[in-house]
């Protein structure tokens, strides 16, 4: 009576064993030889280009950056377009006294080796920040977004410290609250101002002497003396219809030819007209 389930769950464990073991194939197999990939230098796949700053610049060769080589339909140029280059001032212009500004290139076009680049943004060294900051004064920030007259649309930052007045004897030079929004409705009028009334290029041509801070430290002096007043950042928000004329202008070597004008001369005389061609 108790032999039948005993030998039917007998069966049952062994075709459950050989059934775990005819699942995995591999169990049985050797290892293939040879089966490990050669190891290949990425870098002989790349190819090395020079990134070209814009002529508002004194040096123009800003350094080297890395692509991969055109293979199929991945082209080495949608590679470098639109990558973002920070570079210290102080290499741009040779001057170390700018070494606190970082200046943003933006790669828009590629001809041959050369990346051209045109301004991205810029920006201010923490270390210059926090040695501006100090006890016994009032800090005084403003921020505006403005277009300028090519159609980028920017937002700039200012930033400014109060001091002491002439002879003053108080340890501390703080302002009141009443002369800090009015010192940064100056800061915004003063940004706004400059930046909406040129192009790109006079702006940052601009904004490298820093004389739009001195402007404002001007404008600022009848409500409450400033000084170490920077821009200290400016973004781009939002870029014009991508023009190849305007960037070649930039870089100084505009290769695009316009062609002659026709009958523009005074000795320009209209062909006969031929009866038989």
């Amino acid at each position: 009576f108790f032999c039948r389930p005993v030998l039917a769950l007998f069966s049952l464990q062994k075709k459950s064993t050989n059934m775990a073991v005819g699942k995995n194939k591999k169990l049985n197999r050797g290892g293939k030889k040879g089966s490990k990939k050669k190891i290949v230098d990425p870098f002989t796949k790349k190819d090395w280009y020079d990134v070209k700053a814009p002529s508002m610049f004194t040096t123009r060769q800003v350094g080297k950056t890395l692509c991969n080589r055109t293979i199929g339909k991945k082209l080495a140029v949608d590679n470098l377009k639109g990558r973002v280059f920070t570079v210290s001032l102080a290499d741009l212009q040779g001057d170390e006294d700018q070494a606190f500004r970082k200046i943003k290139l933006r790669a828009d076009e590629v001809q041959q080796r050369n990346v051209l680049t045109n301004f991205h943004g810029m920006d201010m060294t923490r270390d210059k920040l926090c040695s501006l900051v100090k006890k016994w004064q009032t800090l005084i920030e403003a921020q505006v977004d403005v277009k300028t007259t090519d159609g980028y649309m920017l937002r700039m930052f200012c930033i400014g410290f109060t001091k002491k007045r002439m002879n003053q004897l108080r340890k501390t030079s703080y302002a009141q609250s009443a002369q800090i929004r009015n010192i940064r409705a100056k800061m915004v009028d003063t940004m706004a101002r400059e930046a909406s009334t040129v192009d790109l290029k006079d702006l940052v041509a601009k904004l490298i002497p820093e004389s739009i801070g001195k402007e404002i430290e001007k404008a600022c002096a009848g409500i409450y003396p400033l000084q170490n007043v920077f821009i200290r950042k400016v973004k781009i928000i939002k870029l014009p219809k991508f023009d190849l004329g305007r960037l070649m202008d930039l870089h100084g070597d505009s290769g695009i030819d316009g062609g002659a004008k026709v009958g523009g001369g005074k000795d320009f005389a209209e062909p006969a007209v031929q009866e038989e061609v």
